[in-house]
């Protein structure tokens, strides 16, 4: 196993992981301030002011209200709300690419100080699997680009699947993965040319 980062200046969240039959593309939920400084910006946090005021805030509630069961109940569920939204935060996202079989994207979800407490896999057969693009899309003002496995279906109908759909990081590490995976699984190093898969 061996990890780079390939663009470790300016998106150090990108890290590609080379096995001996396959290569993963992670992207971290964090990046770096787009200011110059520096500075990292956390999309998953582990603890914020609200989770140090959460304790604080039902000791001194609870003593009022221990008898209202309707208070007990609602003190139960904002501290459970508040444990699922720490618990269910996207840690990482990956591409695997698998050249003789297909593309796997991964959604790992957690508390970031622990490993992922659950991990969504979608499998792309390479049979199905017809190509590997940057898209863009509006939203708002705002043109956003992402990467899709665009795939037939069991319905002869296509399909796209989106990777890096929670993240969705910025252009040149979406360029960076392009690359890859069309290195990988669609071209042709013997004569040097793309294939169909």
């Amino acid at each position: 196993m061996q990890r780079t980062r390939p663009l470790p200046d300016c998106h150090p969240e990108l890290s590609v992981i080379e096995w001996p039959n396959f290569r993963e593309y992670r992207v971290e939920n964090w990046r770096l301030a787009r200011d110059g400084s520096g500075n990292v910006v956390r999309g998953a946090t582990s603890w914020g002011w609200i989770d140090l005021c959460l304790p604080l805030v039902i000791s001194f509630i609870w003593p009022r209200f221990r008898d209202s069961t309707v208070s007990c109940a609602f003190a139960v569920l904002v501290v459970g709300f508040s444990i699922y939204c720490r618990c269910t935060q996207v840690l990482h996202e990956s591409v695997l690419v698998f050249p003789a079989y297909g593309i796997q994207l991964e959604t790992h979800r957690g508390y970031p100080l622990l490993k992922p407490l659950f991990v969504s896999r979608r499998f792309i057969h390479a049979s199905l699997l017809e190509d590997f693009v940057i898209n863009e899309g509006l939203r708002r003002w705002n043109v956003r680009y992402y990467l899709a496995a665009v795939h037939g279906s069991s319905t002869d109908k296509i399909a796209l699947d989106v990777a890096f759909e929670n993240i969705l990081p910025y252009f040149p590490v979406l360029l960076e993965v392009y690359q890859g995976v069309q290195e990988f699984m669609f071209y042709n190093h013997m004569d040097n040319r793309h294939t169909c898969i």
